[in-house]
């Protein structure tokens, strides 16, 4: 393909409309006129021979080859910029939206210190906090550029997904101080009571699940719900028992809760800032992440595991 015959403007007209699947969404995002958006798409269309937009019912969808097309898109795109742009600005100058994918568990010790700091270096930096739905649907977030980072479990990413290990975490059981099995928790009696699940994709198995089965053993699953915060109150009002990592116990549970170690040996698991490769020049992205690096390593003191452990700063 011959790129001088190419207008690469149209490729930034091309990822507003992959990423507003609105052809006037992207013409106001774009500050272009509705029939100039309409025109680009029809000349994408000629370029790609695909639609690349499809009415339906629902509404407009991306076809496989724009589905496809989005990630290498963002990446080209960025690569360019990275190319153009001068020097990273003031952070005080900058005005952006930043989009994070966070658990609730890290959340409950990030978010406030992280406004704060913010509002001190970046008061211009706004921030879209996305609920984790599982490792799979975070890399897929950040590859497709739905999320800028992410501070959550990630097993796996992919090559372009770069991972910070911040600090392993470990569970914890956790039981109302007057439950029958309270101060004689075995494996036994453990198995006796309903647990609570948490679960961001609603799924009712765990690898706690599987290390029972390799046993010859099961357990019932009384409830589950999609936050580690709802835990506390459930667990404190029933006969239910809970895993929870031990930065979302309560405040009082150390005179309100018994807590103990499971009495099946538990892996902890780690807790990864990450983002795409092609964020690694965004200076707002930039910010954040190493705002929330700092903010990590004072509440967990200097946790960071070996590995890829840049901050993007």
């Amino acid at each position: 393909m011959n790129l001088r015959s190419i207008d690469l403007n149209l490729l930034v007209v091309l990822d507003a409309l992959l990423d507003e699947r609105h052809v006037s969404r992207a013409a106001l995002r774009l500050g272009m006129s509705q029939p100039a958006a309409s025109n680009a798409l029809a000349r994408l269309r000629h370029l790609f021979g695909d639609p690349l937009l499809e009415r339906t019912a629902a509404g407009m969808v991306l076809t496989p080859r724009a589905e496809a097309a989005r990630g290498p898109l963002k990446t080209l795109l960025a690569g360019v910029t990275g190319v153009l742009d001068p020097p990273p600005p003031d952070p005080r100058s900058l005005r952006q939206v930043v989009r994070m994918v966070m658990a609730d568990m890290p959340a409950r010790e990030a978010i406030v210190p992280l406004l704060e700091r913010l509002a001190e270096t970046a008061p211009g930096i706004d921030l879209v906090i996305q609920p984790w739905r599982g490792p799979a649907r975070t890399v897929e977030a950040l590859r497709q550029g739905d999320a800028d980072l992410a501070l959550a479990v990630v097993d796996d990413p992919d090559p372009d997904i770069v991972r910070m290990e911040l600090f392993r975490e470990h569970y914890r059981a956790i039981l109302r101080r007057d439950h029958p099995a309270a101060g004689q928790l075995t494996l036994e009696n453990w198995l006796e009571w309903p647990h609570v699940m948490v679960s961001g994709r609603s799924e009712r198995r765990s690898h706690l699940d599987d290390r029972l089965a390799e046993r010859g053993l099961k357990r019932r699953v009384g409830i589950v719900v999609p936050s580690f915060l709802a835990v506390p109150e459930i667990v404190a009002r029933s006969d239910m028992i809970a895993l929870l990592p031990s930065t979302c116990l309560p405040e009082n549970a150390g005179s309100g809760f018994c807590v103990c170690d499971p009495p099946l040996e538990m892996d902890g698991f780690m807790v990864d800032l990450t983002w795409h490769r092609r964020n690694d020049a965004d200076p707002a992205i930039r910010h954040v992440a190493g705002l929330i690096r700092g903010i990590i390593d004072a509440a967990h003191g200097d946790a960071a595991a070996s590995g890829d452990t840049r901050v993007p700063e």
